[in-house]
């Protein structure tokens, strides 16, 4: 299983729809602060879009296993929250954890990309949660390179988190993307039966979104009444970040960053 490379022209495209991403997370990350709504991330953001020709790729989606289509233009999750929090009038308060996930279309090209923002000052194992799971993402960056099997990156991240103390959510992973949000194959953040069965090789040019959940405690999580929302069974911290890969010969791209590079 493949995820079909792109020319050099479609590349760009999702670079000025992942720049359009960064510059969200980057105005979002700066109004987390005590008393912000969620309600109120999400009107920047929309706002944002329009100001750089691009439209959510999340409003209006339908749930994979039926139920309301999803209202907010971005996801926010805060806490024990993991994905697809709706936004509203919730304000967030010092010690929080919130996780913004931006998905937009530009031009006919997705870029798709999460960040986890501390409100505040946060105890130090919830410190090391979000460095844990930001330090994923430079490991894909490293290690996803042309040659490579996907396995052997997962595997990585799954000790690296493992090492760590924390949890892998196996119930979501990340994905192919191009002119669609979700395309072939799946990409998951750690070494399974599933993978070991459709495990695929990076090819220069392939694109796909890498997006580590990671659990303080067990990776057991639940969706709550409203239909979208999910959280850790436990009720402890989750984080999640994410960002849109181009993969090359010796590394892998980050689209959804402002200077193209990744720290780490």
């Amino acid at each position: 299983m493949t995820i079909r490379p792109k020319t050099p022209e479609a590349i760009e495209k999702m670079r000025a729809a992942g720049r359009v991403v960064a510059q969200i997370l980057e105005r979002l990350q700066a109004m987390c602060r005590p008393g912000v709504t969620t309600g109120e991330l999400d009107a920047e953001a929309v706002r944002l879009m329009q100001e750089g020709g691009a439209r959510s790729l999340f409003r209006g989606q339908a749930h994979p296993r039926g139920g309301p289509l999803y209202p907010g233009n971005i996801c926010v999750s805060v806490n024990e929250e993991l994905v697809h929090g709706i936004p509203g009038p919730r304000a967030v308060r010092e010690g929080d954890i919130v996780s913004v996930d931006v998905g937009v279309q530009k031009d006919g090209w997705c870029a798709d990309a999460a960040r986890t923002f501390a409100v505040g000052r946060v105890p130090p194992r919830v410190e090391a949660l979000l460095e844990t799971t930001a330090e994923m993402l430079a490991i894909v960056g490293r290690e996803a390179r042309a040659g490579v099997l996907w396995s052997a990156v997962a595997g990585q991240i799954e000790n690296r988190v493992e090492r760590a103390g924390f949890s892998i959510v196996t119930a979501y992973v990340g994905h192919g993307i191009g002119s669609q949000m979700w395309e072939r194959p799946q990409v998951p953040n750690y070494v399974g039966r599933d993978l070991a069965r459709d495990d695929f090789l990076l090819v220069e040019g392939m694109t796909f979104a890498a997006e580590p959940m990671v659990n303080m405690g067990r990776p057991q999580v639940r969706e709550l009444e409203d239909g979208w929302t999910v959280v850790t069974a436990d009720g402890k911290p989750s984080a999640h970040f994410e960002d849109t890969f181009v993969v090359r010969r010796d590394r892998a791209e980050p689209l959804t960053r402002l200077s193209g590079r990744l720290e780490g």
